[in-house]
C-alpha cells in the first residue's frame, strides 16, 4: 500500500529484534530509512536487505546517548535522505535483576541509552520538522513501564518514562504538525527476550510462562509491532498524539506476571 512513500524515517537500534523488523516495514511501505545502531556492520547488512528489495536506506553507527554521534548521524541522513519525518526511538538496553542487583554502571547505562538516547535523537530531529511543519516521533515503551514485572526495575523505569514524555511532548508540538505517541509492547519473540531468558536460571519454564501470561496465548511477532509503527507513522494517524499503543495480547488488562 506504500503508505509511508515520500517520507524519511530513522530507527534506532535497528540492527536486529523489533528495530529490525520496523526499518525493513517502513521501506516497504516506501520511506526512505536511516538505519542507526552501535553495530554499523550489522546496520548496513539491514541496508542492503532494504537495497535489495527495491528500496532506499542508509547505515549510520553511533551511540545515541552520545551528543556528538547523534547530531553527525541526522546530518548524515539529511545529506543523504533528506529531513527526518518520521523518527522510531526503538534503541534500548535491559539490564536484568532485582534494584540491589543491578550495578550503577548498569543503571546509568539503561538510563543513558533509553531515555538520554531518545531525549537527543528528538532534539536533533525536531528542528527540521518544525521546518517542514509536519512530523510523527514514536517512542518504543513497554507494557513493564504499566505492570511491575519481576527482574527489570531499572528497564522498567526507562519505559515508564518514555510513555510520559511522549505524552508531554505530544501538548507540546500538536499545532506544529508534530505528533508524538509511544507504542507498549508485551513479550515479543525476539533477540531481546532470547538475551533475557538466557541470564535466568531456569530459562524453559520462564519461556513457557510467557507464553501463557498471555491471554491471546502467546507472546508476540516482531511484525505484528511492526504494523502499529506503520500506522502511527503514516497519515492514517493523522489525528493520533499523546497515545501510547499496548501490543500485548491482552497482557496489560489481564495483568498476570511471571514468577522467576
Amino acid at each position: 500500500m506504500m503508505q509511508l512513500l515520500g517520507k524519511v524515517a530513522l530507527v534506532t537500534g535497528a540492527a536486529r529484534g523489533i528495530g529490525r523488523g520496523i526499518a525493513l516495514r517502513f521501506a516497504e511501505e516506501g520511506a526512505k530509512v536511516g538505519v542507526i545502531d552501535l553495530d554499523e556492520a550489522a546496520c548496513q547488512t539491514v541496508v542492503n536487505e532494504i537495497h535489495a528489495a527495491g528500496g532506499e536506506a542508509l547505515a549510520l553507527g553511533a551511540d545515541i546517548s552520545n551528543e556528538t554521534q547523534v547530531n553527525r548521524a541526522i546530518q548524515r541522513v539529511q545529506d543523504h535522505l533528506g529531513t527526518v519525518t518520521v523518527l522510531m526511538n526503538n534503541a534500548a538496553v535491559m539490564p536484568s535483576g532485582k534494584i540491589h542487583e543491578t550495578s550503577v554502571a548498569d543503571f546509568d547505562r539503561c538510563l543513558a541509552v533509553n531515555l538520554r538516547g531518545t531525549f537527543l535523537m528528538c532534539r536533533a530531529v525536531i528542528p527540521g520538522m518544525l521546518a517542514v511543519g509536519k512530523g510523527s516521533i514514536i517512542h518504543m515503551s513497554s507494557v513493564t513501564g504499566i505492570l511491575g514485572l519481576p527482574g527489570i526495575a531499572a528497564y522498567s523505569a526507562t519505559k515508564a518514562g518514555l510513555a510520559g514524555m511522549a505524552r508531554a511532548m505530544s501538548t507540546d508540538y500538536a499545532r506544529l504538525g508534530i505528533r508524538v505517541n509511544s507504542v507498549s509492547p508485551g513479550t515479543i519473540d525476539s533477540p531481546m527476550l532470547h538475551d533475557f531468558l538466557a541470564a535466568q536460571k531456569n530459562p524453559e519454564p520462564l519461556r513457557q510462562q510467557f507464553d501463557d501470561m498471555h491471554p491471546i496465548g502467546r507472546v508476540g511477532t516482531v511484525d505484528e509491532v511492526a504494523s502499529v509503527c506503520v500506522f502511527l507513522a503514516s497519515d492514517a494517524a493523522s489525528f493520533v498524539t499523546g497515545a501510547n499503543y499496548t501490543v500485548d495480547g491482552g497482557l496489560s488488562v489481564k495483568g498476570e506476571q511471571p514468577q522467576d
